[in-house]
This record gives C-alpha cells, structure tokens and sequence, in this order.
C-alpha cells in the first residue's frame, strides 16, 4: 500500500497549503498520537517535540501539542534544536517518540514534520501507514481524565552539545585549528559554534542570527559562497556549513575548496580504514560519484549504493552491519557514533580522520577526484510510458562507458521530470550521452 502524505523524510510542504495546516498538522499529531497510546499499552506515551527557526514552526508546534495531549500523550517541548539532536533526546530519554518540525534545507515558507520512533529511530513503513490510516477516522478527544500534560524542558542544547563533544576521541582536541562554522540561520545555531569551540578550536561563526524569515537564505550546506568568502577572509584553516535542520554538512578548506558529502565519507571511511577500526564497508546511493566507490575498492574497501535516501542508506548499514555511509548532499552516517545523520557529529568524525591520517583534506583526497556528472531534468506526462524507448539508449551508453561512467534515469517522486543522470571521466562525454537520452524522452514526450 503506498503513502498519501509520508515522503521519504516525513511530511512536507509550503505553510498555508495543505498538508502544512494547522488543521492538518493538529490531526496528524492526534494520529499519531493514537497509534503510541495502542502500542503503550502498560504507561502514558510521551513525545519530545523540536523545531528549527521557520516563523512557522511556532504555529505548528502549537498544533502538534494540541493534537498529541487530544489523545492522551504527553509532550515535552525543546524549542529550536537541530533534528539529529531531538533523535539523540528521544533515545536519551527513553522516550515513546520525538518529532522535529522542519523543512530542512527548504526556504522558509516551507515547513515539515519528522517522526522518529522509541530509540530515536525512524518510522517504519507499517507504522507511517498506521498513522495514515488514521487520519481518516474522526477526530475525537480522550476524557478531561486522559489528557495528556505539556511542558517545556531546559537544557536540551546542553545535553545535546555534550552528547556531540562524546563523540570525538578523547585523546584528541582542536586546539590550534580555526574553525568557521555557519549554521544556516537554523537549528544549529545556538548549539554548532559552542561544540567546536569547547572541543579547543577557535570558532568564527556566520548564519547565525535566526530572524525566522532567512533560514537558508544564501548560507549554509546548500549555498556555501558565503562560507568560502569567510574562511578566505578570516584565514581559516577550515569552514563547516550545515543545512537549517543540522543534519547535512559540507566542509571547506583554507584556499575556498568546498567538499560534499561524498569526499567527506571517503576521508572518514579512509581513516577509520588506515586505524583498524573500519568495521565493513561503505553505503552510498545510485548518485554517488563512481570515483569514489573505484577508489575505495583500490583500498579494499567494500562499496554498496542504496537508493536516493538517508533512510535507505541507514536500511543498508543496519542490514550489513557497517557503520559509514551517506549521500553527496552531506548526509553522513556514523552509526557508532548516532543512529541518524548529523552535521555536527560528522564534522567532528571528519576531523578526527584527519589528525589520525595527519593530513589536510585536500592531502587526505588527493587519491581521487570526482568525474564530471551532468544532469538534464526532462519534462514527461503523467504515467507516461518513457522507460520503453529511454532504457536501451541509456543501457548502451553504459556499455559504451565500459566501467568509466555510470547512467542514472530516476523519475522524481515531487514532480513530472525524469532526472537523466551520465558521468565520465570527461566532461563532453558526459554531457553528450545525457543530452543524448534526453532528447529520446522528450521526443517520446512531444
């Protein structure tokens, strides 16, 4: 049975539209709140409920809160804290659920909601359909006697910052490096630059004045020229960007170079590796750049790609047992270190790699570079059959790759385009064969 409104990362969309109503938002928090009281058979559930700084999220946690103590659930109450720190919480305090409020990197006219079950682990299908099937039964408050209670709870920030600091090997410090940290004017912003900085480093901070409206706005994991003009201006050693819900990360170096997701995995992944303490291998995605899965084989490193997805790279890890994976977006796992990805934690396992192999990121990287990728998004009608006539092109390109490039056609689950995917060692040629396979679906499409 397939979903009507969980995505891949909860539930999301513009404020005012549905389903980010009040309305909407109070009855999915009731929803949800019925399935925890069904499966807390022996106690009164409770959820711990986060938030980045969108304008929104304060009408919306309003609505949650309503919604969950409607069904007999208490609420405990963060404020702004970043998503991998409300996981942390909910497994911390042996809570019954947590839920962030949050569009991530999304401007901030739009908002979301993100469920994490008991252990601070993401939902499962069954479990989001159970919520779902729900929300079509009527909305009907338990007994004044059954309310749930809410309240506000001091020192998540705190408790979260210690718990990321726990996460750096105790014999190691960061002292003596400058660090320009900028968090997106999100979540990250009162907690990010004060980790960093107890852990020694000197910390320059940016995108950190929340105003409600400028969350994203030209900073942080996905507009990083912001973070490249401060690292060059403050002579930096390196500059870490998260996204406005603290889960994504991307790291700069002291000449301006930016470096994803998938060059951070590698120098983690690299390090643990040259320490003995890699356990596995790697988890990628069907996005991740070839070079790096053919330089992680030259070291003997085993490579798998899940689909587009931190929560299908983490369905890996746990099935295998490994403990590294991610995406280029800046979702990194550590699974040794948090059961999510997380900006902070993984900026710090980044740079503990680093001292371990006493190289910089450019030195720690030099193995390998990324081959050109080129990417044609392709207008297509809905339930339009474009598979037939786009798959033998796309197989023989591949074929004519010979091992060097990859094809990726993955139609998007938001809008009506098929994302035509080619890389190669040369830049032409991927950009020839993706124009090639588009223009056979757009003519299937005229």
């Amino acid at each position: 049975m397939s979903k009507k409104y969980f995505g891949t990362d909860g539930v999301r969309g513009e404020v005012g539209q549905h389903p980010i109503t009040p309305e909407f938002v109070m009855k999915l928090a009731y929803a949800a709140g019925q399935v925890l009281v069904k499966h807390g058979l022996d106690h009164r559930p409770t959820v711990l409920i986060g938030k980045d700084t969108r304008i929104s999220g304060y009408m919306l946690e309003a609505a949650m809160e309503a919604g969950f103590t409607a069904a007999g659930v208490n609420v405990l109450l963060t404020g702004p804290l970043p998503t991998p720190g409300v996981a942390y919480l909910t497994r911390a305090l042996r809570l019954d659920c947590g839920v962030m409020i949050s569009a991530s990197h999304n401007v901030y006219s739009d908002n979301g909601i993100k469920f994490f079950a008991e252990g601070g682990v993401k939902l499962t299908d069954a479990v989001e359909l159970e919520i779902e099937a729900q929300l079509d039964a009527p909305m009907q408050t338990v007994a004044s006697d059954f309310l749930g209670r809410a309240r506000r709870i001091n020192g998540a920030d705190d408790r979260y910052i210690e718990f990321c600091k726990s996460t750096f090997p105790n014999d190691l410090n960061l002292r003596g490096l400058k660090l320009v940290v900028d968090t997106a004017n999100g979540a990250g912003y009162h907690v990010a630059p004060k980790v960093f900085h107890e852990l020694g480093a000197e910390v320059v901070s940016i995108g950190a004045e929340p105003n409600g409206y400028n969350i994203n706005l030209k900073v942080g994991a996905t507009h990083t020229k912001a973070l490249q003009a401060a690292v060059l201006q403050n002579e930096a050693d390196y500059g870490i960007a998260l996204d406005g819900d603290g889960d994504r990360l991307m790291m700069v170096d002291k000449v301006g170079k930016v470096y994803d997701g998938d060059s951070l995995i590698y120098v983690i992944a690299k390090a643990r590796a040259a320490s003995g303490s890699l356990k596995g291998g790697v988890v990628g995605t069907v996005m991740t750049n070839l070079a790096m899965e053919l330089a992680l084989q030259e070291r003997g490193i085993e490579f798998v790609r899940a689909k587009v997805g931190d929560r299908y790279v983490l369905e890996q890890l746990l099935q295998r047992g490994w403990q590294v994976g991610g995406e280029a977006s800046g979702h990194v796992l550590c699974m040794d270190k948090h059961n999510t990805g997380d900006g902070i934690v993984s900026a710090l396992q980044v740079l503990a790699g680093l001292q371990t192999l006493q190289q910089d990121l450019a030195t720690a990287l030099a193995d390998w570079r990324p081959f050109p990728q080129t990417m044609i998004n392709v207008k297509i009608r809905k339930g339009q059959d474009w598979q037939s006539a786009a798959d033998p092109v796309a197989a023989a390109v591949e074929a004519e790759l010979a091992g060097k490039g990859r094809v990726v056609l993955r139609p998007s689950g938001t809008e009506p385009v098929v994302r035509v995917m080619v890389e190669a060692q040369q830049a032409d040629v991927a950009k020839q064969a993706a124009e090639k396979i588009a223009r056979v679906i757009e003519t299937v499409s005229a």
